[in-house]
């Protein structure tokens, strides 16, 4: 039976996308709403290969191969709690034949997989430089926050390796490291193309950016409408919730469970 691939702790959470579930475990690490908006940031093509660097337990390349026909997507992440998680939610969603979880380090992800191997690569990478809040190097929360395992030059280089000639890659990422990050891919002959700011309200600044890259591309970046995620407390704005898939009932529910938390 599948609730045999759940280990004591975990829980099994909707995607809302094609009868997807996902495995998490909350003492460990849940994936947020940056990788559910990259997800949809990203586009992979039919017969396209999509690898996702540091992949947690395995959230993105599950909700873009929902979205998507590519041929094959592949999650590489150097926690092997992590990736036994997310191996599990392939396995879960009968998912074996379309989507693979390695364990690799990102540093090391071009000797793995072989350059030029990938049409489309994404990765929601640490936010915070190694020093930055750090609490415990050996939590798992920790890891996927902090440059600790590998910093935002480590992703960005080992990208263009992967990637192919005009390949597309895809970013989350925190506004403040935007110079770095842009620096940082033009460095590795991958330039910008487009990118969208992502508010918590209208009237605050922005805590996210999305941005799409092409390994080889010419000079020209589109800067696309803001992405506003509430339009009053606890209530989302619609395209967030047309990006989660939620249903007028799952939408319902939602809201007055954030009113009920913001109340407390």
């Amino acid at each position: 039976m599948k609730e045999e691939l759940l280990l004591p702790g975990e829980r099994l959470d909707d995607l809302q996308r094609n009868g997807y579930m996902i495995i998490q475990n909350p003492a460990k690490f849940c994936f947020g709403i940056d990788a559910v908006l990259l997800s949809d940031f990203a586009k992979v093509n039919p017969g396209e290969k999509m690898i996702d660097l540091g992949t947690g337990n395995g959230i993105i390349p599950i909700l873009v191969e929902s979205r998507s026909k590519g041929e094959r997507y592949v999650g590489l992440e150097i926690q092997p709690e992590s990736a036994d998680i997310a191996r599990r939610s392939v396995e879960y969603n009968n998912l074996e034949d379309k989507i693979s979880i390695e364990t690799g380090d990102i540093k090391d992800a071009a000797k793995i997989f072989g350059a030029s191997s990938f049409d489309v690569v994404t990765s929601n990478p640490p936010y915070m430089i190694q020093n930055h809040g750090l609490t415990n190097e050996a939590d798992a929360k920790t890891i996927a926050r902090h440059e600790i395992l590998c910093d935002l030059e480590d992703v960005v280089r080992q990208t263009s390796c992967l990637l192919r000639q005009k390949g597309h890659c895809y970013y989350v990422h925190r506004p403040n490291r935007l110079v770095d990050l842009m620096s940082l891919m033009r460095k590795y002959k991958i330039e910008p193309k487009r990118m969208r700011f992502v508010y918590p309200y209208v009237d605050k600044e922005p805590n996210m950016v999305l941005i799409e890259g092409i390994k080889g591309g010419k000079p020209n970046v589109i800067v696309e409408k803001p992405l506003i995620v509430y339009d009053d407390i606890g209530v989302y704005n619609p395209e967030i919730y047309d990006i989660y898939g939620y249903d007028d009932k799952t939408k319902a529910k939602l809201n007055v469970g954030k009113n009920q938390e913001l109340a407390q």
